[in-house]
């Protein structure tokens, strides 16, 4: 697919950039078919769109939430599949939502335990146990 001159496109670098993955992580989304085929320019180099970017940013959230790959290459399928799968789509974050708020309350308990260890250091420094 050869990408016009017209449309606004990204290098591999810039559009890595944008999605905070290196370029190596941003090709091994491709080498694993997260990422359609992306477009060239007429020198062969890839060009990624506006669409392509905010594609990977969909998909480093979800890594980013803690998706395994295997569910994130699922949701890949429905997506291409079209609006036949939009439930099997909404039941696959639905699970996912799941997973992430149990992470959240899990690392709000950790909170916990460090703010009482900091209060506990701060008090020990201002010789509040003598």
């Amino acid at each position: 697919m050869d990408i016009g001159t017209r449309e606004v496109t990204f290098t591999v670098g810039e559009a890595a950039r944008q999605v905070g993955l290196s370029t190596y992580t941003l090709r091994w989304y491709e080498q694993e078919g997260l990422v359609a085929p992306v477009g060239r320019d007429s020198a062969g180099r890839r060009r990624y769109t506006p669409q392509d970017v905010n594609w990977l940013l969909l998909l480093t959230r979800l890594r980013r939430t803690g998706m395994p790959v295997r569910d994130m290459r699922r949701y890949v399928e429905l997506a291409r599949q079209g609006d036949g799968t939009l439930a099997a789509r909404r039941a696959l974050f639905e699970e996912h939502r799941v997973r992430v708020l149990e992470q959240m309350a899990e690392l709000e308990e950790d909170l916990k335990v460090l703010d009482f260890k900091i209060d506990h250091y701060r008090r020990a420094e201002l010789g509040e146990f003598d």
